[in-house]
């Protein structure tokens, strides 16, 4: 897939982008999540190859339960206040038929692992205010435990409160910068 971009540096526009998350729990069920808090870069160069550095707030997550939440944040999972950020830095793209293989380092915890991301191109426009902007969906599934989130509670009927699979799901604006 070839992906035209305005060379120059774009900015994660954070109020029409979502960094969500799906995770199974009591093994009947999905919760889903959202980082609201998140800034990042998109470097592109005249001769189309892209680089991304995305940084999002430990501390944002929010699964719309603040107990539930206050866990997450706490030192059983992401330990905000040790880590606050979350990082994922690009490393190579490839296209892999309507849509891009995007390989980067994913850091959650202190932890990296090397995490490939499914990448839909939304396309290039200029708004009505005359700021160019460039959309994608991007989607990938990790295993937690890889990054160290190993906290779990066993179930009396077999099995475990939270899954391991992580499904991230994310879309995301950037405006031109120049």
């Amino acid at each position: 897939m070839a992906i035209t971009l305005t060379p120059g540096t774009w900015s994660l526009d954070a109020a029409h982008s979502e960094i969500g998350l799906t995770v199974r729990h009591a093994g009947i069920s999905k919760v889903r999540a959202v980082f609201q808090e998140a800034t990042g870069t998109l470097e592109v160069a005249q001769e189309g190859t892209f680089e991304v550095d995305a940084h999002v707030r430990a501390e944002s997550f929010n699964s719309k339960n603040e107990d539930r939440d206050a866990h997450v944040r706490g030192e059983d999972f992401l330990n905000a206040e040790q880590y606050p950020e979350l990082t994922f830095v690009t490393k190579g793209i490839r296209p892999a038929g309507d849509t891009f293989d995007m390989t980067g380092d994913l850091t959650i915890r202190g932890v990296s692992r090397e995490v490939t991301f499914e990448v839909e191109f939304g396309g290039q426009a200029v708004d009505p205010f005359g700021a160019t902007r460039a959309g994608f969906s991007a989607s990938a599934v990790i295993s937690r435990n890889d990054f160290g989130l190993n906290w779990n509670a066993a179930l009396e009927a077999g099995g475990v409160l939270v899954g391991d699979k992580v499904t991230l799901d994310i879309e995301v604006a950037f405006v031109h910068q120049g």
